[in-house]
């Protein structure tokens, strides 16, 4: 099992830049695919970016594709999300989780999520 714990949200102006990080626990990490999703105001959460367990693939959503970068860094257990020229629709909790899968953008494929990491991105 891993357990992800998110942190690195905060306020940013758009334009901006801001690094979420997912620490996991479990001596197993490289074996899990690892996804960011994201859950704005009023909306279903949603998938954002994904890596499998060896970190040599990606996938994006569209919308952050060429300003997000999804990252992990298996000897210390840790996923980073890096993200550029942020924009006010960015705002929301961002979610790490995941999956014995591998690059899987389906919610109910993953079985462990974090609490969540609020960004919020100002005009």
């Amino acid at each position: 099992q891993v357990q992800p714990v998110e942190f690195g949200g905060g306020l940013v102006q758009a334009g901006g830049s801001l690094r979420l990080s997912c620490a996991a626990s479990g001596r197993t990490f490289s074996n899990y695919g690892m996804g960011w999703f994201r859950q704005a105001p009023g909306k279903e959460r949603e998938f954002v970016a994904a890596i499998t367990g060896s970190g040599g693939s990606t996938i994006y959503t569209d919308s952050v594709k060429g300003r997000f970068t999804i990252s992990r860094y298996n000897a210390k257990n840790m996923v980073y999300l890096q993200m550029n020229s942020l924009k006010p629709e960015d705002t929301a909790v961002y979610y790490c989780a995941a999956t014995v899968g591998n690059l899987d953008i389906a919610q109910a494929s993953y079985n462990y999520w974090g609490q969540g990491t609020q960004v919020t991105v100002s005009s």
